[in-house]
């Protein structure tokens, strides 16, 4: 077999060149590696023709050298800018941010750069001109962290010609979407209250518009009608801690309250100084389960029962969908992806009230 073809086998003759004072090159990997500069090319770019001994030797020059492969390099190689764009509503909130956090790590992992735009409205000229700027940069795809139901509208409306991954939210059968079980992590929740031998359980809902809230108020509601019991009317809150504590007050003034969910755990978090200010014991009075379970959680007072979304799974998920969509190795039947949810019990709930 000659030299330089895409499977050659192990270095010969490492080179002893003095490397320092100068970025190493393509050319230094390929010398002290023993291979060809073409099968060093082919490794950055995964190709499946090297062998797994020839792919660790190149791997283990380029730590030894200290290479970092240019993105210019890989573009020509692969034909791909090896970009992500990403679209984000609402950043600062805890779920947005992680999800994030975790595309990124993702992305770093699989060699690709992250451009990230954080829009504050969804008005639909302002996501086009972010979907227009990120086309501009040469994203290869486009992940949306799109919680609300408009944001979807103007997504949809925007007709992208790279592929689509949307978060928290829907758009037509061909988009491939992902989500935490919002339902069934509402379900679970009212389910473990009912079973502890509350009447009812009360609900602070999350903004109307947004599709997490919207499947929790759904599934809160059905899952009480199934069990025969009482369907109270919700109150309506904005997500924050402000607004969890003036309906909290509210709750709080009413003696038929045994049980409360709040659809996430900043919400639950303004009920619990709520009730506490008002003298009501949690979980003597009234037992609280939040959502979400923010690290925080754990260390309120007291430690709060919550809805566990594994928002860093479906960051990663997410990213691992669209290379899939960019390999050509989707399935192709498969347009959303539920992120399993859990319940964390603590000690902010338990049976209500004797008598």
């Amino acid at each position: 077999m000659t030299r330089g073809s895409a499977d050659d086998s192990a270095p010969r003759g490492r080179s002893r060149r003095n490397f320092a004072g100068s970025r190493p090159v393509m050319d230094d990997v390929a010398r002290l590696a023993g291979v060809s500069k073409q099968t060093v090319s082919r490794v950055l770019n995964d190709h499946p023709s090297v062998r797994a001994e020839t792919r660790e030797t190149v791997l283990s020059a380029m730590r030894t050298l200290g290479y970092r492969p240019s993105r210019s390099a890989r573009s020509l190689a692969s034909g791909r800018t090896r970009m992500v764009g990403v679209i984000s509503f609402d950043a600062a909130r805890y779920g947005p941010a992680s999800i994030l956090t975790a595309i990124n790590t993702a992305a770093q992992d699989a060699g690709y750069l992250l451009s990230s735009i954080a829009l504050d409205t969804a008005e639909p000229d302002t996501v086009v001109e972010a979907v227009n700027r990120l086309s501009a940069e040469g994203a290869d795809g486009v992940i949306a962290i799109a919680p609300q139901l408009w944001v979807g509208k103007a997504l949809a409306d925007t007709r992208l010609d790279t592929p689509l991954i949307v978060l928290e939210n829907g758009l037509d059968a061909d988009t491939q979407q992902v989500t935490g079980d919002s339902r069934a992590g509402a379900r679970k929740a009212v389910e473990y209250l009912l079973g502890l031998g509350h009447r009812t359980v009360w609900h602070i809902a999350g903004p109307t518009g947004w599709t997490s809230a919207d499947h929790r108020l759904g599934s809160w509601q059905a899952c009480l009608e199934a069990a025969g019991a009482a369907v109270p009317t919700p109150l309506i809150g904005d997500w924050s801690a402000d607004s969890g504590y003036e309906l909290g007050r509210r709750l709080a003034r009413r003696t038929d309250v045994t049980a409360v969910f709040a659809s996430n755990d900043q919400m639950a978090l303004g009920l619990l100084h709520a009730l506490h200010e008002a003298g009501r014991s949690v979980p003597g009075d009234i037992s609280v389960v939040g959502y979400d379970d923010i690290p925080e959680a754990a260390h309120f007072l007291p430690p709060l029962t919550t809805v566990r979304t594994d928002f860093a799974e479906i960051g990663t998920r997410s990213l691992r969908l669209l290379l899939d969509r960019l390999d050509g190795t989707e399935e192709p039947a498969r347009t959303r992806s539920l992120v399993p949810v859990d319940l964390v019990i603590r000690a902010s709930s338990g049976p209500p009230p004797a008598g």
